[in-house]
């Protein structure tokens, strides 16, 4: 996510080049957004974006449970720069100009720790959530999700037994505290097609006048 048009064209045909699948975008709203749809085994993430700044979209992404490695690409290399950069969550920091040989490199590096350091399982009765694989079982049978289901459920099984209100799971699900808190139903209810439905189970719970619980099968 690069906001220089010339610089966002020759990495995206140079990351092309080594192999990487690619998607671009510069405007940082749009980033957490596409971050959060998509799973990604990472992300270069320019500070200076439109709409939301490199840092806010790094806090975001962290706050709302992602953890695909991150890059910060910025002209700004003073020492505090840095450090807020890495304080809001990134994995590393590289300064412009910058050898796109060492971008490379830097970027395999961040990949391989990101795969190294697994982050628990979330168990709820049969249900399980590897956040580190990206991946959904019931009873050993895979699941299929989107990223923001997986979101989602992630945010219910971490906080399991107990009460999460809507405008809760609104910001920290989506992080942006004007989205309409009906659309927390929506996505629960795909959940529960795909969770609880296929296995006659009711994982996800409705608590009336609050909002979700996540409890053992019933």
């Amino acid at each position: 996510m690069e906001d220089e048009p010339l610089i966002a064209r020759a990495l995206v045909d140079g990351l092309r080049g080594e192999g990487y699948a690619v998607d671009h975008t510069a405007r940082g709203d749009e980033a957490v957004w596409m971050a959060t749809e998509q799973a990604y085994d990472a992300i270069l993430l320019d500070v200076m974006l439109p709409g939301m700044n490199g840092y806010l979209v790094c806090r975001t992404l962290r706050q709302q449970g992602t953890t695909t490695p991150i890059v910060m690409l910025t002209a700004k290399d003073g020492e505090y720069d840095q450090a807020e950069g890495l304080d809001t969550g990134a994995d590393d920091y590289v300064t412009k100009p910058f050898s796109f040989v060492v971008l490379l490199a830097r970027l395999r590096a961040v990949m391989r720790r990101g795969q190294a350091a697994r982050l628990p399982v979330l168990r709820v009765g049969g249900l399980e959530l590897d956040p580190s694989d990206h991946r959904v079982t019931r009873d050993g049978v895979p699941i299929e999700v989107t990223p923001r289901e997986f979101s989602l459920l992630r945010y219910l099984m971490h906080h399991a037994g107990r009460a999460v209100t809507k405008q809760e799971l609104v910001e920290g699900v989506w992080g942006d505290d004007e989205i309409d808190a009906n659309v927390v139903q929506v996505y629960v209810g795909y959940l529960r097609r795909k969770v609880d439905e296929p296995f006659g189970t009711a994982t996800i719970q409705t608590v009336r006048g609050v909002g979700y619980r996540v409890d053992a099968d019933r």
